[in-house]
């Protein structure tokens, strides 16, 4: 009869005992994220004239780096200002692109890195290009 009670109460424990969470569980362990470093901004379109003469468009992809959190809330902040800085670079770009010709992705780096300059107020951050379609 002893044996009969044991078996179910131990059972019964030992569900017990792996639902609950263990009381110590969480204290002195504090978990920290790292700020965010980078945020990509949505893909940038423009007209050009592709190879066979007819309207084509360029898609580029960019972001922004940076490390110092005060000027990532910046450019957080500032994404429409910097989002119109980079549409009117490469707008300007792809006007002036010669027929058929591959984009100059140094080129549009170093334009599109001058107006976060200008946008953000200071240089320190840095715009990171992703890929470039002209279609």
């Amino acid at each position: 009869m002893r044996r009969a009670l044991a078996l179910p109460f131990l059972s019964l424990l030992a569900a017990a005992s792996l639902a609950a969470p263990p009381a110590f569980a969480g204290h002195g362990k504090e978990e920290k994220t790292a700020p965010a470093t980078y945020f990509a901004l949505q893909p940038l379109t423009a007209t050009t004239i592709r190879r066979d003469g007819r309207r084509g468009v360029m898609t580029l992809e960019t972001g922004v780096q940076a490390l110092d959190p005060a000027l990532m809330e910046r450019a957080q902040q500032s994404e429409p200002r910097l989002r119109a800085a980079f549409a009117q670079v490469l707008m300007t770009y792809t006007a002036g692109m010669p027929r058929g010709a591959a984009p100059d992705l140094n080129y549009l780096g170093s334009r599109m890195q001058d107006a976060a300059d200008k946008v953000l107020g200071r240089k320190g951050s840095k715009v990171l290009l992703g890929s470039a379609m002209v279609n």
